[in-house]
This record gives structure tokens, C-alpha cells and sequence, in this order.
């Protein structure tokens, strides 16, 4: 089976207990929002687990919105599983539904919206401060060249540096067998 489920087509199998949702996003985006019942396994860490799974159950695959959902669903089909679906949209889906979600307390940020943040506050101090230090105006340069070259290529430094800030530091274990 190589189908995509809306997110109320998805909440009427979780509420049958038709099938067992994989959640394949990093913990740092599990923490701010997940669907009840769903198993965190990110996805660079599915291929190692899968070969203990049963093939024969139905299983739906989701992570933010989409893409990495339908890598790890071509990833398990590569591997023997018929039964996978995808859950269209992700979790982002999921919620532009209405649908209830799980959070951490005293989850962080997500990672885009830290970088808005950032950035903006980079931006705005290279302005401000330009009116004191002329100099600091090339930070309002640096940022908007760093912000126009993460769009075109999909790369974000910025984003990477944060990730690896202590507040970004999730200690969630996932349902792998590490």
C-alpha cells in the first residue's frame, strides 16, 4: 500500500488502533509538538531499527511536512514493508487541522523561529548601532547575504550554530534500541 493520508484520515486509524504512527523528526522538533501514541525515530537513525519491525502491520510515517516522511515510507518499502502509508503535510497538516498535539513545557523554539529571532536582532543592532559605530553596518550586510544565500541554497549556518546551542539540547529518547 502506497498511500498518503489526510490528518483525519490519520485520526481515525489512530482512534481504531489500525496502525502504529513513526514519527521520523529530531527531538528538538518532537519536543515542541507531537501527535499522541506517535514513536520518535529520526530519520538517520530508521534503517538501523526497521529490521526488527513486523512487516505485516500497517504503519504511517510523518515529520514536519512531508519530504522526510516520504524518505523514510521509500526507505521501509526498499526494506519489505507493504503496508506504509505517509501522513500528507506532516505534522504541520496535522495541526492546520485542529488536531490536538503533545508539547514538552519548556520545549525550545522551533529552530526557523530561532533564527528569525537572530537575525533580526543582528539586523537590527548593525542598523541602530551604525548611527554610533558606522562600521557595524556591514553586520546588517553579513546577515541579509547569510539570509538571501540560505534561501537559494537551503543551507543556514546560522541555523546549524543554533542547533547546537544548550538550550537546543533535548534529551528525549527516542524509541530506537541504541
Amino acid at each position: 500500500m502506497n498511500t498518503q493520508l489526510s490528518a483525519k484520515e490519520l485520526e481515525a486509524k489512530l482512534q481504531a488502533g489500525n496502525c502504529e504512527l513513526i514519527d521520523v523528526r529530531e527531538p528538538l522538533e518532537w519536543a515542541g509538538a507531537r501527535i499522541s501514541g506517535a514513536k520518535l525515530y529520526p530519520l538517520d537513525s530508521l534503517a538501523g531499527e526497521i529490521g526488527s519491525w513486523d512487516k505485516e502491520k500497517e504503519y504511517v510515517v510523518m515529520c514536519k511536512a512531508g519530504p522526510r516522511g516520504s524518505r523514510a515510507a521509500k526507505l521501509m518499502r526498499e526494506n519489505g514493508f507493504e503496508n506504509v502509508s505517509e501522513l500528507d503535510g506532516g505534522i504541520t497538516s496535522w495541526q492546520r487541522a485542529g488536531l490536538a498535539v503533545d508539547k514538552d513545557k519548556k520545549a525550545p523554539w522551533p529552530l526557523e523561529r530561532q533564527v528569525f529571532f537572530v537575525a533580526s536582532l543582528l539586523l537590527l543592532t548593525g542598523l541602530i548601532g551604525s548611527s554610533w559605530v558606522p562600521g557595524l553596518i556591514f553586520l546588517t550586510w553579513f546577515v541579509s547575504a547569510g539570509l538571501l544565500f540560505a534561501s537559494v541554497t537551503g543551507f543556514c549556518g546560522m541555523a546549524l550554530l543554533l542547533a547546537k546551542a544548550p538550550w537546543n539540547k533535548i534529551d528525549i529518547k527516542c524509541n530506537c534500541s541504541e
